[in-house]
């Protein structure tokens, strides 16, 4: 059996995040990586629970440190560095996005996980620059007849939601937030995606030189059709969040088909109508 071909370039990868780092747009530029560390703050204060063990996998650990005092904090590897059951939470932070095989990150975060411990992955997904993608496959039918991967695809919730139960958690819920951002052109965009180290590391992606005419090309489809009154070009960002919990036998669990106790006609005090038989 032949595996699927990797989705990115790790090594391409490694070197974008390494230049964003060095880029003076860099701590302005992972304002994604501070809106999802204050509403992950947030959604641990609803959880009312006292965490001891915490890890946090990200490739960005000047950002994630300040979450958690005490977290470890291991790089989002395709093998991460943590232990079987030696954490009661687990955040994987900015990343599973680039991940050539997401279940198998989730899976790995499982384990790590003590019985009934909780994992949050929050990355990028769904809408994020669906613009910049619209406007560049447009831009490059027209300009050269054929189309190259220069945006990394996003994951649906519909799809991304069933991901934690494939990777072994109960409890699962997904769900996404969306952030909207507007740059005077679209050189502030590129500027910002080389600053968050979220440039273009696609295993397919086009190798050769990339004709300056076709982002010409493309900043006057964007300002046609996704510009503010103001004249500003509008990025979308949405952050999908997935939780799920390790298992464990204090946990609720579904009930059997057939074994309530009591009909539902009976709770809600209205007479049972019986099926239309052939229904």
């Amino acid at each position: 059996m032949t595996s699927a071909p990797p989705l990115t370039d790790r090594a391409t990868l490694a070197r974008h995040r390494a230049r964003a780092r060095h880029h003076p747009n860099h701590a302005d530029a992972l304002f994604l990586h501070r809106i999802a560390l204050s509403d992950l703050q947030e959604r641990l204060v609803e959880v009312n629970r006292t965490f001891t063990s915490p890890a946090i996998v990200t490739a960005f650990p000047e950002v994630w440190a300040g979450f958690r005092t005490d977290a470890v904090l291991v790089p989002d590897d395709e093998l991460l560095d943590l232990q079987p059951q030696m954490q009661d939470l687990v955040i994987h932070a900015m990343g599973l996005h680039w991940a050539n095989d997401p279940v198998g990150q989730l899976v790995q975060c499982r384990r790590a996980l003590k019985p009934d411990g909780l994992c949050i992955a929050v990355f990028p997904a769904g809408k994020t620059l669906g613009e910049l993608r619209a406007c560049l496959a447009e831009a490059e039918s027209c300009e050269t007849g054929g189309l190259s991967p220069r945006v990394l695809p996003m994951g649906e919730i519909r799809d991304l939601g069933a991901l934690m139960q494939r990777a072994g958690f109960a409890l699962p819920v997904a769900d996404v937030v969306a952030q909207d951002v507007q740059y005077r052109d679209l050189q502030g965009l590129y500027r910002d995606l080389r600053a968050m180290g979220e440039t273009n590391a696609l295993a397919a992606r086009w190798r050769r030189f990339t004709p300056r005419r076709l982002f010409a090309a493309a900043e006057a489809i964007y300002r046609s059709d996704f510009a503010t009154p103001e004249g500003h070009l509008r990025a979308t960002f949405e952050l999908q969040y997935l939780t799920g919990w390790a298992p464990h036998e204090s946990q609720q669990t579904p009930l059997r088909p057939g074994s309530a106790k009591a009909r539902l006609a009976d709770a809600l005090r209205v007479p049972e109508q019986p099926l239309p038989k052939g229904g």
